[in-house]
């Protein structure tokens, strides 16, 4: 009697365990895409915009919208750092009609999001300077010490509409 007793009390025991576990693990991943209202969405659509339009203008974006240790990916496949993107950002401009298309974002915790995106800009292609160019791309977005930046980037060149 005394060990079926004590295994229905194990059992009950690593029952209840394994199912607030469960309800932990769902609460913890629960995610959400953002709202036409909310403030820091459209904080990161504004600064992704800035970002985008930067191909054409120098608007000093780049300085604080990327974290110290951002890496992204090019639409060539190469790697490159917030320094890289720091000195693209003060050379010459070639390109016009520089414009972010679209973009959402997509929450994932308080502290981490997906912005999911588009743009497009005439004369980024310096081989063929009256050409558009566009590009979608993800940005992953970390809040850190209160503030928000990004900390990698994919970017992948498609055929215009």
């Amino acid at each position: 009697m005394y060990d079926l007793t004590m295994r229905t009390m194990r059992a009950r025991i690593f029952l209840a365990a394994i199912a607030a576990f469960s309800v932990l693990s769902a609460h913890a991943q629960q995610s959400h895409w953002a709202t036409a209202d909310d403030k820091t969405a459209s904080y990161m659509i504004d600064m992704e915009r800035k970002w985008a339009e930067g191909v054409c203008i120098d608007n000093g974006v780049v300085a604080g919208l990327l974290a110290d240790d951002f890496e992204g990916t090019s639409t060539n496949g190469a790697r490159f750092t917030k320094a890289d993107e720091l000195k693209d950002e003060k050379s010459v401009r070639t390109a016009h009609d520089c414009a972010l298309d679209d973009a959402k974002v997509h929450f994932f915790a308080d502290s981490v999001a997906l912005v999911y995106g588009s743009e497009h800009a005439i004369g980024k292609d310096k081989s063929h300077p009256g050409a558009k160019v566009c590009q979608v791309w993800t940005d992953t977005w970390l809040k850190r010490s209160g503030t928000w930046q990004i900390v990698a980037s994919q970017d992948n060149r498609v055929t215009c509409k």
